[in-house]
């Protein structure tokens, strides 16, 4: 960028000597010929002179911008007459962006810098016509859609009214704290982060160039929603087309070093409103810094304080440029680290021996500072039945008690809280004490009752449930006996197993419970995965469990970490994925035509391989990918009652072994010494599913 002062333009007495007088009639006559042809360009171009003049003015209203939540009570926010540095941009990358919305039929409501009055400013309508730009990469807003508006608050604009309010920027002041307040697009809740790279002031300076002394914005009533996400429709073809791509140019051959994030980079420390979301655009840069035009790189995110431990959700454009969502809920203000790794380049991952591959380079640690806002989430409800019908989840842990003196326990456990120490509603529902987490617990869309033995036992009695998948299944059913159901005598459980289990307060109530593991088709071997399916033997082992009487009300399945080693590339996955998907058809098919009442089928996606696995064949960029497309397989042939994203649930946990193997999170508590060093290890992520894995089978 450039800095300031450099190569700026001389001053305007400097372009033109002394006018003769000859001058003038030429000028004139130069003046109108110029006029004229600006007139035939706009004809041509379908644009017109007040359509240029309030593009004009709307770039100036953008300059140094930012639309926020306030808190209801002006006079004690501390975040008031703080200075702001915005910095812009010379970089010609491909995701350059206008910080504007460029879809059809956008009202823009801007706050006149020159207005005052009580209501805050006058209000003036100035559709937007969209406007195409030069690049092939460049785009408009992701997300974005017609008859939106658009907030847009001058920093410049002063009133009487302590309710819309903007200090006079004072040029060259410093942030006495380093902390950027970032110009933001207010849509609907969610925040776009803008990218002033190309914009510049009425000097020609760019933004950066005149900081501005940052008053409080109001922005009232916002209410935002929760980031999500969803599977995108034909998810397994899709990917295999990204997958295939052909290469042929520079950027599409050369390989992700760097990033760029326009809405971060040289601020320092970012502070920004907490309840909204907030997107910000960064593009993949090769090694001499030149941007890529393919998508595929597999980032890694995370962003952490006291209390909130999240996945930050990112999009792949394809085409070099991604961006990555940040949301924190106003009851977790505070300092957080956003943390951004290049795990793989362009799929890389999902080779066959990826250890060869992985590049594992943190590009960014970012301070952030999330502060009270008037922005509203919805509360969060406990989930229901239909809840579990959404593929991808995009969850967060929070932290609700701790205890700093809390020490392991001979036995392995770390009893930290109570065990009636009560969960903070809406966060979750029961005993926090009971997870032994040290306060943690996990909440998605919706949140999660922790189960008390008596809860458990009434809603499995008489029932009878059927897992299909890896050995972390083994462990989930081990830690659901011995924390949930009162069982600690049963210190392990088989890979292959069949057995009724019984309520020690009232053996009246009993559950079966069948466990086939699907590593391989010889229980004592690994790395088949669903390849084991070709296996006749396994295959009527698993018929001959629906061949009964009565049959599994429920099947909880997963494709295991067996499938990232045993398949040569995704392409051969997805028809192993679309063999398992027949089998199962079938087998369903023939409870159905027998009269029975065909068993819902849960799929819980595999965890993310933490640590030193995260370079294994088994690691997460592959598995996320062979979770989409088993989803997707079973999701077409109308399998999947419910999904239990098991793979975001893990994943703020899994940059280290503290609480995993490496690929298993529920091994049984032991004062030993664990993978990484340390005597003993937590285990309270693979009992927080066990409950999960509780609230599907017992929601209604």
């Amino acid at each position: 960028m450039r800095e300031k002062g450099a190569n700026s333009p001389p001053p305007f007495h400097q372009w033109f000597h002394r006018p003769s007088s000859a001058v003038p009639w030429r000028f004139g006559v130069l003046s109108a010929l110029v006029f004229v042809g600006m007139l035939v360009v706009w004809s041509i171009d379908g644009c017109t002179v007040s359509g240029l003049l309030d593009a004009w003015r709307f770039k100036q209203d953008y300059g140094s911008v930012k639309v926020e939540t306030s808190n209801s009570d002006l006079s004690s926010d501390p975040h008031q007459n703080q200075t702001v540095t915005h910095q812009g941009s010379t970089s010609n990358d491909a995701t350059s962006r206008l910080p504007v919305d460029l879809s059809n039929n956008v009202t823009q409501v801007s706050v006149d810098s020159n207005g005052g009055s009580d209501a805050g400013g006058s209000v003036g309508e100035s559709p937007q016509k969209e406007e195409k730009n030069a690049s092939n990469a460049s785009r408009l807003p992701v997300g974005l859609s017609n008859n939106l508006s658009q907030v847009s608050v001058n920093s410049n604009y002063s009133s009487d009214s302590g309710g819309s309010v903007g200090e006079s920027s004072q040029k060259g002041e410093k942030n006495a704290s380093n902390t950027s307040r970032l110009p933001v697009d207010l849509l609907n809740g969610v925040t776009r982060v803008l990218d002033n790279s190309s914009y510049s002031s009425d000097s020609g300076g760019s933004v950066a160039e005149s900081p501005q002394k940052e008053g409080k914005n109001v922005v009232d009533g916002v209410v935002s929603d929760w980031v999500s996400s969803q599977l995108e429709p034909d998810f397994t073809a899709n990917l295999l087309a990204r997958w295939l791509a052909p290469g042929g140019e520079p950027c599409r051959d050369s390989r992700t070093e760097e990033i760029s994030i326009p809405g971060i980079d040289g601020r320092g420390a970012i502070e920004l409103p907490a309840g909204a979301v907030h997107e910000f655009d960064f593009a993949a840069l090769d090694g001499a810094g030149n941007s890529r035009c393919l998508g595929g790189d597999h980032f890694e995110t995370d962003l952490s304080g006291d209390s909130w431990k999240s996945r930050p959700l990112v999009k792949d454009f394809s085409n070099g440029s991604y961006s990555v969502s940040l949301q924190v809920h106003p009851d977790f203000v505070g300092n957080y680290n956003l943390t951004i790794i290049l795990l793989y380049r362009h799929f890389e991952g999902l080779k066959f021996s990826p250890g060869r591959f992985v590049f594992d380079r943190e590009l960014r640690k970012v301070l952030i500072r999330f502060y009270k806002s008037e922005a509203k989430l919805p509360e969060l409800h406990l989930c229901g039945k239909s809840d579990f019908s959404k593929d991808v989840w995009v969850g967060r842990w929070t932290r609700h008690g701790k205890n700093d003196d809390c020490q392991i326990g001979n036995d392995g456990h770390y009893r930290c809280l109570p065990p009636d120490y009560k969960c903070q509603s809406p966060w979750c529902d029961g005993s926090l004490g009971l997870l032994e987490s040290n306060g943690w617990v996990y909440s998605a869309h919706c949140s999660f009752k922790i189960f008390w033995s008596d809860a458990a036992w009434n809603c499995l009695k008489g029932r009878w449930i059927f897992f299909w998948g890896d050995s972390n299944h083994v462990d989930t059913i081990r830690n659901m006996l011995n924390f949930i159901l009162d069982l600690p005598e049963i210190r392990s459980v088989p890979r292959r197993f069949d057995m009724n289990f019984s309520n020690p307060k009232d053996p009246a109530q009993s559950v079966r419970i069948t466990s086939i593991f699907n590593g391989h088709w010889n229980g004592t071997q690994n790395y088949e995965g669903l390849n084991s399916l070709k296996n006749e033997g396994f295959r009527s082992l698993l018929k001959n469990y629906f061949s009964e009487d009565t049959v599994p009300d429920t099947i909880i399945m997963n494709s295991g970490l067996h499938d990232g080693v045993k398949w040569t590339n995704v392409r051969a996955f997805s028809v192993g994925a679309q063999y398992a998907t027949s089998f199962w058809a079938e087998v369903m098919e023939g409870v159905r035509q027998r009269g029975l009442a065909v068993p819902r089928i849960l799929y819980r996606t595999t965890v993310a391989t933490g640590g030193y696995a995260r370079a294994l064949a088994f690691n997460p960029n592959k598995m996320e990918a062979y979770n989409g497309v088993v989803i997707d397989k079973f999701r077409q042939a109308g399998l999947i009652s419910g999904v239990i994203d098991n793979f975001d649930l893990t994943y703020p946990w899994h940059f280290d072994n503290r609480c995993n193997d490496g690929v298993h999170y529920g091994r049984a508590p032991a004062k030993m010494k664990w993978r990484d060093g340390g005597i003993g290890h937590q285990y309270f992520v693979d009992l927080m599913l066990a409950h999960v894995l509780l609230n599907a089978l017992c929601a209604r």
